[in-house]
């Protein structure tokens, strides 16, 4: 069996030995076969003089010749047996020069964990069949041969042929667009990307898409049944793009538009470079939720230019982003008061992931051993929250964010471009506060990154916006009486305050039946159009175990396929033991229409596969 890569516990690639320094892709859409087929065109350069091929990773494609771009030599290959989800080892063997171009003829599985493809009859407007594709973590390897580790960085050029009404995007530049030679009926569209991308970050989509533009250097794509609500939705975009720009530095990727995906999309958002890839269901009509894009900004220095070297270190990326990514809404929507109240509330999702999910286990870890781990299976909001936890600690005590923020404008500009693992992130740290090496000997740094549960210290925050959610869930868990509550006690809250309303009661006791339908008959929440108020709404009913709450419940978890939505609901109606079976049923019922990340995690939290 082939054994993983010392480099990266998760890949086989060594590039210590042998690395990419560039891709093109020359690709066709096949709809009818769920198929990409072309070539793939690396540039190489030998590391150790001494080697004489180069290891790729693969999964589930078809590799169907090598050669050598100059002399058009075909070179040999070798493809290992597949280990598991990290596929299999593509040996090829090298002519004798320093830097060589090879090109891979190949074509995708139609089980390619990269890909979802959709029929005409699953889309919004139903007239054409959908393709995109969701790399992050290691399924990049199932859509092009590559070193599949975010320690290696590349830019790509693509090419790119569809069937005319079909358009196509990607993770970069769009360069022109052209009738296919030969074949009128066909589009070719070129792009290119010239700021290096781990493998992770290259990604495409090819549907029936139309724009709006939202700004100076953005757009927003979708069907054409949702491009207009999505161009109201992230009209703030521009605005979000400078406050980023103010606290790090100049945006360093040209484009920023945004693709509204179909529901069955597993995440919030994905930060693809140029084109943020979002869930439908932060279309919610009013902006409420469109901060997921400060998000997906903030990756734009946070992961995309300074990137975790692997995904053991996947905090560098997702810690660095939540944590500015709430100095920009904050910024933008009500100062400190605002950023205490959403790091507050990601500490207590912090909490409840680490004690009631993850029950306090290895993989609350801050940096995680993932030794034959498959990234996917350790995904959870911790290196989020315990990573932006650490960066509040570390801004705390060294001076607050007068002192911390210039720090991080300094880590960006000293690591843009490159991938960097934990202890070169506190190297970087020490040398930037030479003067305050006592305060940072203080910190508990092993506790920090290896201790398993919730950090070593109670973080103090400004309660001032979360006293009135409080005191309305106080009430209602003490009422006896509910004629004393009227609509306008959710109407003057904002939508994070109701969401965290919700979230404290859901920590107390399950509530009484009467006293949910009470709260349904003044609050009218059955019919809130907000994903996440609707979220936690129907986790407090399910709590209850309220009958009423599982229509609601299964068309929620079937209308879309965002994780952090479905997982929770499937994991709560699973231990509802009346309802378990049918909860399975609906599984299985529904399965084919997921992404593949989102079934294969769903039958693992239900117990039908290890």
């Amino acid at each position: 069996m082939a054994e993983l890569s010392a480099c990266d516990p998760c890949s086989f690639s060594r590039p210590d030995l042998c690395i990419v320094k560039s891709v093109h892709l020359d690709l066709e859409v096949d709809f009818k076969r769920q198929v990409l087929s072309g070539t793939a065109v690396l540039t190489l350069e030998r590391i150790a003089s001494d080697i004489d091929s180069v290891i790729l990773d693969i999964r589930d494609i078809k590799v169907l010749r090598a050669c050598d771009v100059d002399t058009n030599q075909t070179l040999t290959f070798t493809v290992s047996d597949p280990v598991g989800p990290f596929g299999s080892k593509l040996e090829v063997k090298l002519p004798q020069t320093k830097s060589v171009t090879i090109s891979i003829n190949y074509e995708t599985s139609p089980k390619c964990t990269a890909l979802q493809w959709l029929t005409a009859q699953q889309t919004a407007g139903k007239r054409h069949p959908y393709l995109f594709s969701q790399c992050e973590a290691i399924h990049a390897r199932s859509l092009y041969p590559c070193q599949d580790s975010p320690a290696i960085k590349f830019p790509y050029t693509a090419s790119v042929t569809a069937p005319k009404a079909i358009t196509v995007l990607m993770s970069a530049v769009r360069t022109g667009s052209e009738p296919c030679k030969g074949d009128p009926s066909k589009t070719v569209y070129k792009f290119n990307q010239a700021v290096p991308i781990p493998s992770y970050l290259l990604a495409i989509v090819a549907g029936d898409l139309e724009s709006r533009d939202i700004g100076p250097r953005s757009k927003v794509w979708s069907e054409k049944e949702f491009v207009d609500d999505a161009a109201y939705e992230f009209a703030e975009t521009e605005q979000q793009l400078k406050t980023g720009e103010e606290l790090l530095t100049e945006y360093a990727w040209g484009q920023y538009d945004l693709l509204i995906l179909p529901p069955s999309f597993p995440y919030g958002g994905m930060e693809n470079p140029c084109l943020t890839f979002v869930t439908p269901t932060l279309l919610a009509g009013d902006r409420s939720l469109a901060d997921v894009v400060a998000h997906e900004i903030t990756h734009s220095w946070a992961g995309n230019l300074v990137t975790n070297k692997t995904f053991e270190h996947f905090w560098l990326n997702e810690g660095h982003t939540v944590f500015i990514e709430r100095k920009i809404t904050s910024r933008i929507h009500g100062g400190e008061p605002f950023r205490h109240f959403m790091l507050d509330c990601g500490w207590q999702e912090l909490k409840n992931t680490v004690e009631n999910t993850l029950k306090n286990g290895p993989y609350t870890r801050l940096v995680p051993d993932l030794k034959g781990v498959d990234p996917d299976d350790a995904f959870s909001n911790v290196p989020y929250e315990k990573g932006c936890a650490l960066l509040f600690y570390l801004e705390t005590i060294l001076g607050g964010p007068a002192v911390f923020e210039p720090f991080l404008k300094a880590y960006v500009t000293q690591f843009n471009k490159q991938s960097i693992d934990t202890q070169q992130w506190k190297d970087f740290l020490y040398s930037y506060f030479t003067d305050k090496t006592e305060i940072l000997d203080s910190v508990d740094w092993k506790t920090w990154f290896y201790g398993q549960g919730m950090p070593p210290y109670t973080p103090k925050f400004d309660t001032s916006l979360k006293t009135v959610c409080i005191d309305l869930c106080e009430r209602w868990n003490n009422a006896t009486d509910f004629t004393n509550f009227s609509p306008a006690d959710l109407n003057n809250l904002s939508t994070g305050q109701k969401k965290e309303f919700l979230t404290l009661l859901c920590l107390k006791e399950p509530l009484p039946v009467n006293k949910l339908q009470a709260m349904e008959d003044v609050y009218k929440l059955n019919n809130v159009r907000n994903s996440e108020v609707r979220f936690k709404w129907i986790m407090l009913g399910i709590r209850a175990k309220w009958t009423s709450v599982l229509p609601r419940a299964f068309e929620f978890i079937n209308e879309q396929g965002r994780m952090k939505f479905v997982r929770p609901i499937y994991r709560a109606l699973n231990e509802w033991t009346e309802v378990r079976q049918e909860t399975i049923g609906n599984f299985n019922a529904n399965k084919d229409e997921m992404h593949t990340l989102t079934s294969t995690q769903l039958a693992k939290d239900l117990g039908l596969t290890s």
